[in-house]
């Protein structure tokens, strides 16, 4: 069982000045504990607060809490001015991403009440509750010149831009910590010949901690010959209340469909799996076969509960589906169908699983004659992705290894093929010729994921916490 996720927090101000300036370190540490209940109340998250750091050892001590406590990231909040050297020892020895935070009490200092005071003394120990920006180069420089990797957000307490950056770079940290424990799993193998696809696995694993598990067809065969008729005819039922399933689909083809979905869910659950990646032929008419032309109602399903499933065997995609999918974007399995001129779109989709939370409107499971490429037929989805912004996604790998490659846009209005897919329009401001071109040339496999919203600023700071680079394109 995997442990809360948690981030940790310190303070960091001068010792010296605590007998100097009467009720400056209550007023500080009071200031510190108000940021960390407020990134406690916006996202739910454990933190860990080491208190005031204001001498070497106390920040060795900070660093032993947070190993032990085994927080995900760590914010540096400056309360006033501070020594480099009470930071280093922390940040030299904590395994985890570090945030500065720049961040005064007010926008503004209160001017004419500091210069109202008689003392100067006291003058100056209310002008140190508003000196955060003091140390903020010379912790850069430190850090910089220790090959230590930070970010800055820089602002005050009740600053909304502030607070939406602390925000992403938790949840961004929240995602990352999701993929370090996620479960993939493989069926089958990848698509002949569909070489972009091919993936290193073990740059996988290295990059984003997943762990991946090799599945065997005969293990879901075996699940899939003890399914009930109780648990069949309640499978329909879910997919009469999610799809609309259209009415020249076979019962053969649904009871079919359904005993594989129970089979897949089994699968799933005996493998603790949190995406998959999939694809499989087999012998004309043999059982495997036939699993694997009844597979795509049940693994939509998955889909749309946060366990994303990409068929030919996309390992790469899938686990773009799966960031995605942890921002709370969705994350549907596409790829470039064709462009329309006329409308300045470009037109993605795909046969297999889709992501039915994010549909426009109601999602169609439809019969189709042939599996276009592949081996069969049986029931497919149809579906568009909702209308409004717009975020894909691709994990993509080179010769210097891997790379997220990013998108931002807008799902349209407008003619679509009703030829059993998923498919939408989708426009960039940069148009569609120098879209598809830009895109192409950064060098991604033909597939991608699509998310709703704009999340790019969001997988960013994934990249930068996962040290990899990260390309934007459109």
């Amino acid at each position: 069982m995997k442990n809360a996720f948690k981030v940790g927090v310190f303070g960091c101000g001068l010792e010296a000045y605590w007998l100097q300036f009467d009720g400056l370190l209550n007023s500080l540490i009071q200031y510190q504990n108000d940021v960390c209940n407020k990134i406690l109340s916006r996202s739910g998250v454990e933190v860990v607060n080491a208190g005031m750091i204001d001498n070497p050892q106390k920040a060795i001590d900070a660093a032993s809490i947070f190993q032990k406590e085994e927080i995900q990231l760590a914010f540096i909040f400056i309360t006033t001015y501070c020594l480099s050297s009470t930071i280093l020892p922390i940040a030299q020895r904590i395994n985890c991403p570090v945030i500065i935070l720049n961040l005064q009490p007010k926008a503004a200092i209160d001017y004419e009440y500091i210069n109202s005071l008689k003392d100067r003394g006291e003058m100056t120990g209310y002008w140190l509750q508003n000196c955060q920006a003091c140390s903020v180069p010379e912790i850069a420089n430190v850090f910089n010149r220790s090959g230590i990797r930070f970010e800055l957000v820089t602002g005050y307490f009740d600053d909304d831009v502030a607070w939406t950056e602390i925000d992403d770079w938790v949840l961004s940290a929240k995602v990352r910590y999701a993929m370090k424990n996620n479960r993939l799993g493989i069926l089958g193998h990848y698509y002949n010949g569909m070489i972009d696809v091919y993936t290193d696995l073990a740059q996988q694993s290295a990059v984003f901690g997943t762990h991946i598990e090799l599945l065997e067809m005969c293990e879901l065969k075996k699940y899939r010959d003890k399914v009930t008729e109780p648990e069949v005819n309640a499978k329909i039922k879910e997919f009469y209340n999610v799809f609309d399933v259209s009415d020249d689909s076979e019962p053969y083809e649904i009871r079919r469909a359904a005993q594989t979905s129970v089979a897949m869910d089994k699968l799933i659950k005996a493998h603790d799996l949190g995406s998959l990646a999939y694809y499989y032929e087999g012998e004309s008419g043999s059982e495997y076969e036939n699993i694997v032309t009844s597979i795509i109602a049940g693994n939509t399903l998955l889909t749309g509960r946060n366990i994303p499933v990409a068929g030919e065997c996309e390992v790469k995609n899938v686990q773009a589906m799966k960031i995605l999918s942890e921002f709370g974007a969705g994350g549907s399995f596409s790829e470039f169908y064709a462009m329309d001129f006329n409308d300045d779109i470009v037109m993605l989709g795909h046969d297999g699983p889709a992501h039915f939370a994010i549909a426009e409107g109601r999602v169609g499971l439809v019969p189709v004659p042939v599996y276009h490429g592949k081996p069969g037929k049986g029931l497919s989805i149809q579906m568009s992705v909702k209308h409004g912004d717009v975020t894909l996604l691709s994990v993509c790998e080179n010769r210097d290894g891997v790379f997220l490659l990013i998108a931002e846009g807008q799902s349209v209005e407008g003619p679509t093929l009703n030829i059993g897919n998923t498919n939408s329009r989708y426009r960039f401001s940069c148009g569609a010729r120098e879209f598809i071109n830009s895109w192409s040339k950064v060098g991604p496999s033909h597939h991608t994921a699509i998310g709703v919203g704009h999340v790019a600023s969001k997988i960013q700071k994934l990249a930068y916490l996962l040290n990899i680079p990260a390309v934007k394109v459109g």
